[in-house]
């Protein structure tokens, strides 16, 4: 396991100022010159000295194509989701109505009425209203 380096506050203050004043370009640069490790450690310290102003921005880069297909992918996404809120309730009327079932005279298990299927009680072969 590697060895923790400390640096003092003076320290991160100075190599903070030194990108303020645009002694170095960057972060990275920053940490280079000093031989300090670690890739986001100046980065670190800049946040931490609230002078989140002078790291880059990330710029996402997308062409048409690209966006198109994420476009796509979302829409799937809500699609499937939608479907599964579907299928659990589809599932969650399925069993209430083999609950009725049994409730209404059938005198197996739940299995057998699944296995027997048309013998059902006319509540529990009616199909639910839709709406």
């Amino acid at each position: 396991m590697g060895d923790c380096i400390r640096y003092s506050e003076a320290f991160k203050l100075q190599v903070v100022r030194e990108i303020e004043e645009k002694k170095h370009p960057s972060c990275c640069a920053a940490a280079e010159a000093y031989g300090i490790g670690g890739s986001m450690t100046v980065s670190r310290w800049v946040r931490e000295y609230g002078k989140s102003h002078l790291l880059g921005r990330v710029v996402h880069v997308q062409s048409p194509g690209e966006r198109s297909e994420l476009r796509k992918a979302k829409d799937r996404i809500a699609e499937l989701e939608k479907a599964l809120v579907d299928a659990h309730l589809d599932l969650r009327l399925e069993r209430a109505y083999l609950e009725i079932a049994c409730e209404e005279g059938w005198k197996g298990s739940v299995d057998e009425l699944k296995k027997k299927g048309g013998g059902l009680p006319p509540i529990a072969r009616s199909k639910p209203p839709k709406g």
